[in-house]
């Protein structure tokens, strides 16, 4: 994301991000694929293909993010919606509400940021 905004809304092709990081491209072509289905990336096919960001820049939350692309972020069973088993500890156990807060509070803060400070943070490092 932070290659690809750097371009200012230019396409970019997935060799290029690949070869300028020394990731896979089969990876890195399954990454731009997710990030395109779930609204970050416009990918255009074709000889003169790539990718650009959809959104801009101040308008992506490190916190959206992180929450449309990962998974998971059950710490323990008991936090997951479709756990079956009963925990033994339910009840009287504070982990369940205390690790939910936390995370509560993790993406409180990663709400703060935008891919724009991001991308401010990078250019000055360019330079």
């Amino acid at each position: 994301m932070i290659h690809v905004g750097m371009r200012d809304g230019d396409l970019v092709t997935i060799t290029e991000i690949a070869e300028c990081h020394g990731i896979s491209k089969n990876h890195l072509t399954k990454v731009v694929h997710h990030l395109g289905r779930v609204g970050f990336l416009e990918t255009v096919r074709g000889k003169h293909g790539g990718v650009r960001l959809l959104k801009r820049p101040d308008q992506v939350r490190l916190g959206e993010f992180i929450r449309a692309t990962e998974e998971d972020f059950a710490l323990v069973r008991c936090m997951r919606c479709d756990s079956e088993e009963g925990c033994l500890l339910e009840g009287h156990c504070l982990a369940n509400r205390a690790l939910s807060a936390g995370l509560d509070a993790f993406f409180h803060e990663l709400d703060r940021y935008t891919l724009a400070d991001m991308l401010e943070r990078e250019r000055e490092a360019a330079q």
